[in-house]
């Protein structure tokens, strides 16, 4: 068995709502066998993992994967399993999977959910060789992948203070978004964005920071507060370090200057032996050195967020308790192996003990002690003088017991350092008493201060550290902006493009992603098709961005997710053949579950904007995930009698239709007229059927955000059908005596929808110069070709210049042919070379022909029309309103 194409999903996705990895996996010798053609396979393997047993699998219940397994079940849906399970095993708790076979003989794609990206990964190629093992009676070292994926999980998680804080964003609906595979986390969208780094914010103060991280200066603002610090000075040698005992009283504390976690830190220093020691190890960290008279009492940990304290802990040294019979570096060892709150660094609510000089220099100053002896039964041993939780101490929640004057005092610490989140180191003999006159008060305030002794105290009531943070970070809101998505076969670019022309003519900074590029406040960003995951997040994160406006289309939902959590206004123009055969679309159907994706994450509340005249789309809110009852549905229809929107208005819904010339909106029995299909100028006097079909889509969009009508009409009357407004997009230029429009179509639908367009314009030469992109299948090739050549009088076939796998020429073979047996005789050439097609239909251009070039290169093209002297077009005349479409009826125009 091999595994490819491993992918993974972070955002919600066509087979999930939860971050989900994709693989394909050969079987090789293994297709078409089931797990009950090897004896002893499942009770091998069973035996190996024994949490599959309450595996449901489709059953719906405890039992249901054994079921399956001793029934006979193929071994990609084995493998899917086994990677579930181990995920499960390394703490990484998930659920979900399937596997479906691919069109590739024994090729099957398996899709396991995750938590944990590289944990997923790792389990996933460790599931593959567990089961080849099993298969062939050989011994698997579960254990070992077990404990890799658990060091891979830890070593790429979030840590206990940025997973606090994102962990209460989320429980408030704030969208949450991992930047880096370190700990930079962005929370809330656009201008309401905030960035967050363990404990440091966006509000953090870099001037702040500094001067907490340099401990003597510190001191100094502190002092000049008022607030009681250690005398103390900063040294560079050790005899100038030898030299404060002189100048200070007896016991000292040495630190280096701008260390943290407590390392090389030693306290109870009453020899100038004993502080040349500790300077040697301090300036091991830093080269300048503080040396300080040290304050007696209770070690404790208060948390300031926005001024306000909202925890404090009493911190304990890392200790051990004899039993008679182990020796102390025994008694650390099974408190680490035997405590589950004990982990490798931050990963757990406790750290594991390390043993290292600074904990045997201790010992060895607490009466002489070492590693080797027996305490007593009962008899308890520090092991540091420090109390941090990350050399193995624990702590106690105070936040109750906290003397108001003792609150006021941190407080006021946190405010003359300038930390938005700050922790203050405080010695007292009771911090449920005022401090007294001397030997007391704030030894350090640290920036970005672990939030971990708060939430998972080892003693007392937790106390919700991250949602303190989150509440200054957001006072009110869930963070969000309005955000609009809009898939379809066709239409979505300009959809995109005209709700973003509302957007501005409400005075709103938009951002917009669409097959063109990035643009934010209508200043392009960014250049190709960026309609996937990373093009939107990239949005998103601007902070200078009100409404996201996200084109979003098929290869991004397929291949990388969604890049944002909910809308509040999805659209779907439309959906019919194309991308056939790619990323197992297989039907209209499949291609519609994908893009149902879109209106499945509208959050509750928002709205669902879908083309009634696509009979699929009108049957999707009785879909679930699409539930009417939770979502607000309105419907578009250029058809005024369409039953499926008259039901809906008499049930009191919304639509937005066209008739008499208009385009219409209306909620019940309520409707008002918006603007003349005629006045918006992409629709071409209103003879672009599908323009207004779009235009009324962008309209219910903007309305649904809450845009005015007016503010919605401004826009559709100042968008023009050319390259500043819509470029590539139906645009229309004037050649010599002739028309040229220029436009993406690059699908059956497409191209009926134009050829209906340009008939409207009889008695005059329609040249189409056409191609179909290479990774469509055959068949659908072939409808191209005949649906061209019924809808325009001559042909020019090209190709682009990516073949996507095909061979040249053979794209325009299949169209050639499709074209020859449409009925009918059509003029057709092939003219491989996309520019020199065009160069072609233009050199043998009639009087007032219409070629319509159906680009691949917008640029280039746009060379070859310069060529020529295109300019835009203003003679082209009106439509003929009693013009015949595809030999049906006259269509109303205008």
């Amino acid at each position: 068995m091999t595994l490819s194409e491993i992918r993974a999903l972070p955002g919600p996705n066509v087979y999930s709502h939860r971050p989900t990895l994709v693989a394909l996996i050969d079987l090789g010798d293994l297709d078409e066998r089931d797990t009950c053609e090897f004896p002893g396979f499942a009770d091998r393997l069973l035996a190996a993992l024994p949490g599959l047993g309450d595996h449901h699998c489709g059953l719906g219940y405890p039992g249901g994967f054994v079921e399956r397994l001793r029934e006979g079940t193929y071994f990609g849906h084995v493998v899917e399993h086994v990677a579930i399970e181990l995920q499960n095993m390394a703490g990484s708790a998930v659920t979900h999977g399937k596997t479906r076979r691919t069109r590739a003989p024994g090729v099957y794609r398996v899709v396991v959910e995750y938590r944990n990206e590289g944990c997923a990964r790792h389990c996933l190629a460790a599931a593959r060789d567990l089961v080849a093992a099993v298969l062939g009676g050989e011994a698997y070292p579960v254990a070992d992948a077990v404990r890799e994926a658990r060091r891979i999980a830890a070593r790429t998680d979030l840590g206990p203070s940025t997973r606090a804080i994102a962990d209460a964003a989320a429980r408030r609906g704030i969208p949450v978004v991992r930047l880096d595979d370190e700990a930079l986390v962005q929370l809330g969208y656009g201008v309401h964005r905030k960035l967050v780094q363990a404990a440091e914010t966006s509000h953090t103060s870099s001037v702040s920071v500094d001067v907490a991280c340099d401990k003597a200066r510190t001191k100094a603002l502190l002092a000049k507060f008022f607030v009681p610090v250690p005398r103390g000075a900063v040294v560079r040698t050790a005899d100038e370090a030898a030299a404060q005992l002189a100048a200070l009283a007896p016991p000292l504390a040495v630190k280096p200057l701008d260390g943290n976690q407590g390392r090389a830190v030693s306290l109870g220093l009453h020899t100038a032996e004993a502080v040349r020691e500790a300077f040697g190890r301090a300036a091991a960290v830093s080269p300048r050195v503080v040396v300080e008279e040290q304050f007696v009492g209770r070690d404790y940990r208060v948390l300031v967020v926005g001024g306000a304290l909202v925890a404090a802990s009493e911190r304990v040294p890392a200790s051990v308790v004899g039993d008679g019979t182990r020796t102390v570096r025994q008694l650390i060892e099974r408190e680490n192996a035997s405590n589950p709150l004990r982990g490798d660094g931050h990963e757990m609510p406790l750290t594991r003990i390390t043993v290292d000089d600074g904990l045997v220099d201790h010992l060895a100053r607490s009466g002489g002690r070492q590693l080797g002896e027996v305490p007593a039964a009962g008899e308890r041993v520090l092991l540091r003088g420090t109390a941090n939780l990350s050399t193995g101490g624990t702590a106690r929640d105070v936040t109750d017991e906290v003397h108001p004057d003792v609150r006021r005092l941190c407080e006021r610490a946190a405010r003359a350092v300038g930390l938005d989140v700050c922790g203050i180191d405080l010695i007292a003999p009771d911090i449920g008493r005022p401090l007294p006159p001397s030997g007391a008060g704030v030894i350090e305030v640290n920036a970005a201060p672990g939030l971990r002794m708060h939430h998972y105290p080892s003693e007392g009531t937790p106390r919700d550290a991250g949602g303190a943070v989150v509440q200054s970070l957001f006072p009110r809101g869930d963070g969000r902006i309005p955000v609009i998505a809009i898939t379809g076969t066709n239409g979505k670019t300009t959809v995109t493009r005209m709700v973003a022309a509302a957007v501005a003519a409400a005075g709103k900074t938009s951002g917009v992603t669409t097959t063109d590029g990035i643009w934010v406040d209508g200043h392009q960003v960014a250049a190709g098709d960026m309609t996937g995951f990373q093009s939107a997040r990239v949005i998103l994160g601007d902070p200078v961005v009100e409404v996201a406006v996200l084109e979003t289309a098929r290869g991004g939902l397929v291949r990388r997710s969604i890049g944002y959590d909910w809308s509040d206004v999805g659209v779907i123009t439309n959906v019919s053949a194309d991308h056939l055969g790619q990323d197992g679309i297989e039907t209209v159907d499949d291609l519609l579950h994908v893009k149902a994706l879109v209106a499945e994450r509208v959050r509750d509340g928002g709205t669902v904007v879908l083309n009634a005249d696509d009979e699929r789309l009108a049957a999707l809110p009785g879909r679930r995930g699409v539930n009417a009852d939770r979502k607000r549905v309105v419907f578009f229809t250029l058809d005024a009698d369409n039953p499926v929107v008259r039901q809906h208005l008499d049930a009191g819904g919304t639509a937005f239709w066209a008739a008499g010339g208009w385009l219409h909106e209306g909620t019940g029995p309520d409707a008002q007229r918006l603007v003349r299909a005629a006045d918006i100028p992409a629709t071409l006097g209103g003879a672009a059927r599908f323009q207004v079909a779009n235009a009324l889509a962008a309209a219910a969009a903007g309305r649904a955000i809450g845009l005015t009508t007016g503010q919605v009409v401004r826009a559709l009357t100042g968008f023009a059908s050319d390259p500043p407004h819509n470029r590539g997009r139906l645009n229309v230029f004037e050649v010599g005596r002739g028309h040229v429009l220029v436009d993406y179509g690059h699908n059956p639908a497409a191209f009926a929808a134009v050829s209906d367009l340009t008939r409207l314009w009889p008695d005059r030469r329609v040249t189409a110069v056409f191609t179909v992109p290479g990774d469509r299948g055959d068949d659908l090739i072939r409808e191209s070709g005949r649906v061209v050549a019924r809808g325009f009088d001559r042909l020019i076939i090209k190709e682009d210049g990516d073949h996507r796998g095909r061979r040249p020429g053979e794209v325009a073979e299949l169209l050639r042919r499709a074209a020859h047996e449409a009925p009918g005789r059509v003029e057709c050439e092939v003219v491989l070379d996309e520019c020199e097609a065009v160069r072609t239909a233009l050199r043998s251009m009639l009087d007032d022909e219409i070629v319509v070039v159906f680009y691949d290169d917008f640029r280039a093209v746009s060379r070859v029309l310069d060529e020529f002297g295109a300019v835009p077009d203003s003679r082209m005349p009106a439509p003929d309103r009693t013009a015949v479409v595809r030999g049906d009826a006259p269509v109303e125009v205008g």
